[in-house]
């Protein structure tokens, strides 16, 4: 008997990319991990893995066809936003489900993706694509500050800052535009991002198959820094605020050719409408899908599995309650001594998941993004401020304890 594969070009390390096998064997497909370093990987979810030179669209196409005798492949995906074009391309190459490669990698280049949704009339912040400290200096003066300068490729906040003034942005800008390679070393574009700053709340819009599914409330730390430190599930908002949001959200993968499966839309609620800040052809990160559960019942992995696979799309929403979810973030940089706590944490009402990402003699550094965070607590309530106090109930309880590094003075 033929058996249906499911293929995830590498996967996050860490969050929902694990679950992904799981989906894949609830829809009755065998999961395939393609792996350059399999070592990577602490859990592949029960999937078989490949090694393959993932970063290689040839060889990526040539490991789909190859699979074990009475296997089929059905789909190619992955759950990691730096291999959505190989994922992409290795699908149209062999006839599968799939967004256009051209458009991805249009949608992953944020002054691309900025320049078609200004074409397409979706409201996105005023903007300039630098090469250059001297192109930052001009575009932070004309722009007016303060500016967020952040690399043109990315995610998870890695790289983004608030500049108070054009000096501040061509000190970052310098530092960014200097890198050669990302933290997993690949060559970086020597560009960045200067646009305007957009204050008001920020929100998240989870899409699936070119339709909202639900609207996150985020939380950030301090600025000039926009780590995220926590989410609610179902935003609380006034009804004309929500259709707005959905609106400008589908509009915007309408206009960068999202059609199928996920996308991750991040919108500032600013003081005339909602302001598009960037768009992400994946699932959210952050345990985004796992809080849309908890609250609706609907399941956004199994969704995005069946989307590659080409089969029906089995989300349904089975419930009307709400889920959060709060990090662990420590202040300073240090050696970890241990994380303090977590049963505490697990015994408040509501709580329904605790973990630490770090063990104790990890080496942490704050760096601004999320790679900060180092633990969270979930929750579910009947509603998301019911869950959100649990949540902060939770993370409240937990300390963790660092030897803080010294400073070597000459």
């Amino acid at each position: 008997m033929t058996r249906d594969v499911f293929v995830l070009v590498e996967s996050n390390t860490t969050g929902t990319g694990r679950l992904f096998p799981a989906a894949a064997r609830a829809l009755g497909l065998h999961p395939v991990l393609l792996a350059a370093d399999p070592s990577r990987y602490a859990s592949v979810g029960g999937a078989e893995v490949v090694r393959t030179d993932t970063d290689s669209v040839p060889a990526v196409i040539d490991a789909c066809r190859r699979p074990a005798v009475g296997h089929r492949v059905v789909g190619v995906a992955t759950s990691s936003d730096y291999y959505v074009e190989t994922a992409a391309a290795a699908a149209v190459a062999l006839g599968l489900p799939a967004n256009s490669p051209a458009d991805l990698a249009a949608v992953r280049d944020k002054g691309t993706q900025r320049a078609r949704l200004a074409a397409a009339g979706v409201r996105v912040p005023r903007f300039t694509v630098a090469g250059t400290v001297e192109e930052v200096l001009a575009a932070a003066a004309r722009t007016g500050c303060p500016v967020v300068v952040k690399p043109v490729t990315g995610s998870g906040s890695l790289g983004v800052r608030l500049c108070a003034d054009p000096q501040q942005a061509a000190g970052h800008a310098r530092a960014l535009l200097s890198r050669e390679s990302d933290e997993r070393g690949r060559p970086v574009p020597r560009r960045v991002t200067v646009e305007e700053f957009v204050s008001g709340p920020e929100y998240s819009a989870e899409v699936l198959d070119g339709t909202v599914a639900g609207i996150t409330a985020k939380h950030l730390g301090a600025p000039p820094l926009f780590v995220e430190t926590g989410h609610d599930f179902p935003a609380a908002l006034a009804p004309a605020a929500r259709e707005a949001i959905t609106e400008a959200a589908e509009a915007a993968v309408r206009a960068l050719g999202i059609a199928l499966g996920p996308a991750h839309v991040e919108l500032r609620l600013g003081p005339d409408g909602p302001v598009l800040i960037e768009v992400n052809p994946r699932l959210a990160g952050g345990w985004i899908p796992r809080l849309v559960r908890e609250a609706t019942g609907a399941d956004l992995i199994l969704g995005t599995v069946a989307a590659f696979a080409g089969l029906p799309s089995p989300v349904a929403v089975t419930a009307a309650q709400g889920a959060a979810i709060r990090f662990v973030v420590p202040a300073e940089s240090g050696r970890l001594r241990g994380i303090d706590g977590v049963a505490r944490a697990c015994a408040v009402p509501g709580v329904v998941d605790v973990e630490t990402y770090r063990e104790p003699g990890a080496e942490i550094t704050v760096g601004g993004d999320f790679r900060d965070r180092i633990g969270h607590v979930l929750a579910r309530g009947a509603t998301a401020a019911e869950a959100a106090a649990a949540a902060e109930e939770g993370v409240g309880r937990i300390t963790a304890s660092l030897a803080v590094r010294q400073e070597v003075r000459a």
